[in-house]
């Protein structure tokens, strides 16, 4: 999955900023750099890896429970928070006690434990330390001290649902660029999108 997610995200033009593999799922924090890069990406990754899945172990059909979901995260809010919520993952789910006791996530490459070359540092990662070591040591301190409530509480709807993360002034430029929905509605007010005669930036 890792030799898969290195080829396509370099052939598609996509940053990978974070991962984690769990037993049947994954999570990743991108930034594609143009349009329909993401999708390209996830397409191919996903084709791949389930016709190597059943060559491997005998089997024949679908392997995922439908398409991947993706949401947009204000970057300066939340960005941080995400990493360390991907690092957490396999400790929430009682796999490991400590994040850089999982294998499979580039928990290690942040705290200079290993180094994951395919992985691109957001530059917000460069603004916690003048220097490696103490770009690790801080980032190691953020992920120890973990996450509020409800820091946890919106990435966890944010991931399942596929609404935009951010402050209202954040998702409301989302929507004024799209017709497309980017957070939930409330109950009883119908969604007209945007003014057809406005135009997209």
């Amino acid at each position: 999955m890792l030799d898969l997610l290195e080829q396509h995200a370099k052939a598609q033009g996509v940053d990978i900023h974070a991962y984690v593999l769990m037993d049947n799922h994954l999570h990743l924090l991108l930034t594609p750099r143009r349009d329909r890069a993401l999708p390209l990406m996830m397409q191919s990754v996903g084709r791949t890896y389930v016709r190597a899945f059943n060559q491997r172990h005998g089997r024949t059909g679908t392997l995922w429970e439908g398409r991947y979901r993706s949401t947009l995260i204000q970057t300066d809010r939340y960005l941080l928070a995400c990493m360390a919520y991907i690092d957490l993952n396999p400790v929430r789910a009682g796999m490991v006690t400590q994040p850089q006791d999982h294998l499979w996530s580039s928990h290690a490459h942040y705290i200079g434990l290993r180094v994951d070359r395919w992985v691109t540092p957001h530059p917000l990662v460069w603004t916690l330390g003048n220097t490696p070591f103490a770009r690790e040591a801080a980032y190691a301190e953020l992920v120890h001290a973990g996450l509020s409530e409800d820091q946890e509480r919106a990435l966890t709807q944010s991931a399942l649902s596929g609404w935009a993360l951010g402050e209202t002034a954040f998702v409301a430029n989302l929507q004024k660029q799209t017709d497309r929905r980017v957070v939930k509605g409330r109950a009883g007010r119908p969604f007209s999108g945007r003014n057809p005669s406005s135009s997209s930036t």
